[in-house]
């Protein structure tokens, strides 16, 4: 079995550059506990929202981001009528576990299949191997957005050689981070791109990749991660994501080992997953920033609900009618708002 040779990854001016940048983020991410917690918590759950949905759809699923939205707030009915549901049901299960408990759950194997069990706790048709190895053959295969396959990316781990290389990774990353001789971004990309051509369990490879991802990046840090979708950087890189990881893990059981293409393609992924967070907070800033505490109030509960009245604000805020419209009024002025409707059928939406 050939060694995991992190030493074999060419440290370019580029990887260099964009690790400093992400790194950059984090350190600055700590200095902004001033936003406010019902808005962060607002972040949260869009990026939720699109993770979940991102992740089930680069696996084939169809669900729009819509769909997964009002299936998440009806998760307490426990009664899913389609496969696709199921696997949102689980995928948003697994997430929150992370989310909520990451610093109690080093990567272990048993964590791992604990974790595979959760992701797939509602999938009928998954339920005599949730948790467990795999025991049969199974390639990787590439999906449109129609979920029609494109055909086989790569061979995977034979069942046979799957438990010895899964202990052999595991305990590759617990040295990594022991040692600290590495960078833990490279730690992660190289534990993502190894457990991807292990394919270790039957289904659900893919979406436990992502998951794993997300718990070793909040374990080394990077306490961001949940308010911006790296699944949906993915899902919008589809073609880059699957090229990477074939040219990577054509060389892993090589003594050519090539982690670059994988490392390269993962990196700008958090770039970008970043970005699109510093986009989001920069404009929470200009939005918010000169409004008086009613006006905010009222962006919220447009962002929660789609559309407001001027009941809604004012049963939600206790302030009066009038307040309420003059405050409208000036959101609608102002472009943050767009008036729809006339009347008793008058709403207003997010512009």
């Amino acid at each position: 079995m050939t060694a995991l040779d992190l030493s074999k990854l060419r440290i370019t001016p580029e990887i260099l550059s964009l690790i400093a940048e992400i790194d950059e983020f984090k350190g600055a991410w700590r200095a902004l506990g001033r936003i406010a917690p019902d808005r962060l918590s607002s972040l949260r759950r869009v990026a939720t929202i699109e993770s979940i949905g991102s992740s089930t759809r680069i696996e084939g699923a169809k669900l729009s981001d819509r769909e997964v939205e009002r299936l998440l707030s009806n998760l307490r009915i426990g009664s899913f009528s389609s496969r696709d549901e199921q696997e949102v049901a689980g995928y948003a299960e697994v997430m929150e576990t992370i989310f909520s408990a990451f610093d109690a759950i080093p990567l272990n194997e048993n964590h791992i299949r604990q974790l595979h069990r959760d992701l797939l706790a509602h999938s009928v048709k998954d339920e005599r191997h949730r948790g467990n190895w795999k025991t049969l053959a199974n390639n990787v295969e590439a999906f449109d957005e129609d979920g029609r396959s494109l055909g086989v990316v790569f061979a995977t781990a034979s069942p046979f050689d799957t438990p010895g290389r899964m202990s052999e990774l595991v305990a590759w990353q617990q040295a990594q981070e022991k040692d600290g001789t590495f960078h833990p971004l490279l730690v992660v990309a190289v534990f993502v791109v190894v457990f991807l051509e292990i394919h270790p369990f039957q289904d659900g490879n893919g979406r436990l990749s992502r998951a794993l991802t997300t718990l070793l990046l909040l374990r080394a840090g990077y306490s961001y991660v949940p308010y911006s979708s790296l699944e949906s950087v993915i899902e919008q890189n589809k073609e880059a994501y699957y090229l990477a990881l074939r040219r990577t893990q054509g060389t892993i059981r090589t003594d050519q080992q090539d982690w670059n293409p994988w490392v390269e393609f993962f990196l700008r992924s958090l770039q970008r997953q970043k970005q699109r967070l510093e986009r989001k907070i920069e404009r929470e800033r200009i939005l918010l920033g000169d409004l008086p505490e009613l006006s905010v109030a009222i962006l919220e509960l447009a962002r929660e609900r789609g559309r407001v009245t001027v009941m809604d604000v004012a049963k939600a805020t206790g302030a009066s009618r009038n307040t309420v419209k003059d405050h409208l009024r000036a959101l609608t002025e102002q472009g943050h708002l767009t008036l729809h409707g006339a009347g008793r059928g008058t709403w207003y939406g997010l512009s």
